[in-house]
């Protein structure tokens, strides 16, 4: 079964005793079960045949009127949709041929009256993990021969899904087909690579792919402490803390029936680990302040650019966590891995600067590519993407300025290991002059800008770069981290950082 299909779990109960029936459904509400419950079976027989519900479990009294227990278990067959359904009869009968009846015509266990909570709790919660289980694994079943399919034909299903993401990589094209063939079960997927591979975007289109009919809901979770964390996830009730004077929903309701990508999962606090694990396994939480539980079907999607095992081995993140976490595991190499992605996402990112500048788009000159094949791109597409966007921010003619690169590659360049000697005998720290080259109006480095008898500190070069950023774009601090190279909250950070200072 297809777990969006599923939020709390619903069952059917039968009983012509009020006072059984009655407690059967307070005891299993208590756990946010949904309960339909009838005192006999001939209105039971026309509800599913009209409602058509999905059920979890069904409950029948063995003596009733009209109908007894096992008679109604027989005409249930007649709805193939609940022939996996466990049955569990509830009889006051103490013989043992009565017993026995109960597993002989198919039912999955028995309660004896008068029903205990303790008992109808335990026999609720092992047959609702057995059929969790069971779909589990008819799920990695379908997923295993689709794999498998996917692989002897070398074709994707919906290539039209991955067209955001440009590549020409063999690498990626498999990865793609591991993705179309995961993307249609309910258990988690851990996506992992360095930063700005493009993890959200395979996150994106596993959600396209799935066909839920929820939304795509992303949260980064860096930074946030478990207080934070349950409140944005969970939601929270009045009164839960000083300022909640209303009940708020979380995120997680509002990825009901779709996918929830919980990006930087690494950074997640430790108690919000509990938290998570809890969701995971039983597809349960309760918004701060409430000790009602609530159930959510979303699907849950994380990614990180850390190494998961070695926070293990550190004691900073569940090792349970993680092992739940990675059922189907994604791994984006760097783009130094796929150099033959350069060309493409290059002609992309011109075209796209081209279009948010409302220009032409400049021509890509000779040897362009090749320089650009000698750099490690330590921040992968997302850096790329920057460079390409300040290069074409920047052009004055209808062709790129390939100096624009050199210098820009040095710029970003941490140390030697990320940047190699390029062709030409020109030195690679050295900046265009040229009009049309690096874009300041005087044509001088940032050092330049400082007096000439003090050396400014990496602080201060810092600084400068970024409201040089900013008055490049006009302000606009999405297209200026895009030329820094860093994500829109990166910068949002550093600016809180800097008034701070300053004020």
């Amino acid at each position: 079964m297809n777990a969006a299909k599923r939020n709390a779990p619903q069952i059917l109960a039968v009983d012509d005793d009020p006072v059984c029936r009655s407690m059967l459904e307070r005891i299993l509400k208590k756990i946010g079960v949904i309960c339909f419950c009838f005192d006999n079976g001939v209105q039971a027989i026309d509800f599913l045949a009209n409602e058509q519900p999905h059920l979890d479990m069904i409950f029948l009294d063995v003596v009733m009127p009209e109908l007894d227990g096992f008679q109604l278990f027989e005409k249930l067959r007649q709805f193939p949709k609940y022939n996996s359904t466990p049955v569990i009869f509830i009889t006051a009968l103490t013989d043992q041929e009565a017993i026995q009846k109960c597993f002989l015509i198919g039912g999955n266990d028995y309660i004896a009256k008068p029903i205990r909570d303790t008992e109808l709790l335990a026999r609720f919660k092992l047959h609702h993990d057995l059929l969790k289980h069971r779909e589990e694994v008819g799920e990695l079943e379908r997923e295993n021969q689709d794999l498998r399919k996917r692989l002897l034909t070398g074709q994707l299903e919906k290539p039209e899904k991955f067209r955001r993401i440009l590549t020409r990589s063999t690498q990626m094209q498999a990865i793609f087909q591991y993705v179309e063939s995961i993307s249609k079960t309910s258990r988690p997927v851990f996506i992992t690579g360095e930063t700005g591979t493009g993890k959200e975007l395979i996150a994106q289109v596993i959600h396209e792919l799935s066909e839920r009919k929820g939304k795509f809901v992303p949260l980064n979770v860096a930074g946030l402490d478990d207080n934070l964390f349950s409140d944005t996830l969970f939601g929270h009730v009045k009164g839960a803390f000083t300022g909640a004077v209303s009940d708020r929903s979380g995120l997680i309701e509002e990825a009901a029936n779709g996918t929830l990508f919980l990006d930087e999962i690494g950074d997640l606090d430790m108690l919000s680990q509990v938290k998570l694990l809890r969701l995971l396994q039983e597809g349960e939480y309760y918004p701060l302040g409430s000790d009602s539980r609530k159930y959510s079907n979303a699907r849950i999607v994380v990614a990180t650019h850390q190494n998961i095992p070695k926070l293990v081995e550190k004691g900073k993140f569940r090792k349970d966590l993680y092992y739940r976490l990675r059922t189907h595991h994604v791994h984006i190499p760097p783009l130094r891995q796929r150099k033959c992605d350069l060309e493409i996402l290059v002609r992309h990112f011109v075209t796209q600067a081209a279009q948010t500048l409302n220009r032409k788009p400049p021509k890509i000159p000779d040897g362009l590519i090749e320089l650009l094949e000698k750099y490690s791109f330590p921040g992968n597409i997302r850096e790329l993407e920057g460079i390409v966007f300040d290069a074409v921010s920047c052009a004055r003619k209808d062709i790129l300025d390939i100096e624009m690169f050199r210098y820009a590659l040095a710029k970003h360049a941490e140390d030697e290991r990320f940047f190699h000697t390029v062709e030409d005998d020109r030195s690679v720290t050295s900046h265009p002059s040229e009009p049309g080259g690096y874009p300041s109006p005087h044509s001088r480095s940032l050092l330049d800008q400082f007096v000439n008898d003090r050396f400014p500190t990496l602080k201060e070069i810092t600084e400068q770069i970024v409201q040089e950023a900013l008055q490049r774009t006009n302000g606009n601090q999405a297209e200026a981290a895009k030329l820094l190279g860093i994500t829109r909250q990166a910068l949002n950070k550093r600016l809180k950082k800097y008034r701070e200072q300053h004020n």
